[in-house]
């Protein structure tokens, strides 16, 4: 069984990871591109925070992590509208250059430690304390991150960029260039990707050059759980389906961990998960025909 604090734990991750789902659902989803800018994006964002809460800024520092995906996210939206680059290899371009940057922002170190700083997370902390600080912290990040979504989407920019995944001709038509939604959709996508891995990085105290690997696996999972559990539909219900989705995700990894699988195995157990997740709609399929075929012979 698992503890209670560990559930407060696995929710408290699952609501910093959320902002990753919810950018990729801005990509993925809204675009339609597949973008995997994420793993260098989300290391950008923690080593910028890490890097200025080591001067006593914290907050600045997410701020800071927001700004770095945002430039993240407008590099590979140049490669794909400017210099007509296909979205995978624009993504990944700017993934690998990124690691490079994030060595240098964490001043050409793999590792940057805050263990003797403050951070978001124990300003909350030294208020509410410490069981409850960290999960109010990063509940409050992905509700403001989440409402900001449901709104920016609603708005003639956010149409803008709903249109450019869904029906770029129809902008066209009106005289206005697709090329605006991706790079509009991209540097927000990135941006809140990057803002995840800066509260990670104060939550966990430390920033490294590999804290991105995988990202986009971490946030498909919880993006895909969520529309299992929720269902598609609007951008309200999508949103808080990522919640959703995130949180059983931590818990899920957190009950893996707790077994005999061991931590070098949750790459693996996240990828199951995904791919679990995304055969699920064609297993349901598949289970109604064989129960209507079943029902069909018992009639005749």
């Amino acid at each position: 069984m698992i503890s209670i604090q560990s559930l407060l734990g696995a929710a408290e991750q699952g609501l910093i990871y959320s902002l990753v789902a919810m950018g990729l659902y801005i990509s993925y989803r809204v675009l339609e591109v597949a973008d995997l800018t994420t793993d260098g994006s989300f290391t950008l964002g923690a080593a910028c925070s890490a890097c200025l809460a080591t001067t006593g800024n914290p907050l600045l520092g997410l701020l800071m992590a927001f700004v770095g995906g945002v430039l993240a996210g407008a590099v590979t939206a140049f490669l794909q509208t400017v210099c007509k680059i296909q979205p995978i290899l624009a993504g990944i371009i700017t993934m690998t250059g990124l690691y490079s940057i994030n060595l240098i922002v964490m001043g050409n170190r793999q590792n940057l430690p805050l263990l003797k700083n403050s951070t978001l997370f124990t300003m909350v902390e030294e208020i509410l304390g410490k069981q409850m600080g960290g999960l109010v912290a990063a509940g409050a990040a992905a509700l403001l991150v989440a409402g900001f979504l449901v709104w920016f989407l609603s708005t003639q920019l956010g149409l803008m960029v709903r249109a450019a995944g869904n029906n770029p001709t129809m902008l066209v038509t009106c005289a206005v260039s697709p090329a605006i939604g991706v790079v509009t959709g991209l540097c927000l996508a990135n941006g809140i990707i990057a803002l995840s891995g800066g509260l990670l990085a104060q939550q966990q105290k430390f920033s490294d050059s590999n804290l991105g690997t995988g990202m986009v696996v971490v946030g498909l999972a919880s993006l895909i759980i969520g529309e299992t559990i929720v269902g598609k539909g609007k951008t309200f219900r999508s949103v808080v389906g990522i919640l959703v989705g995130s949180v059983v995700y931590r818990i899920i990894i957190a009950l893996a961990l707790r077994s005999n699988l061991g931590a070098s195995n949750l790459k693996l157990v996240s990828a199951v998960i995904v791919a679990i997740a995304i055969s699920l709609p064609a297993i349901r399929s598949a289970w109604e025909v064989h129960k209507r075929k079943k029902e069909a012979a018992a009639g005749a």
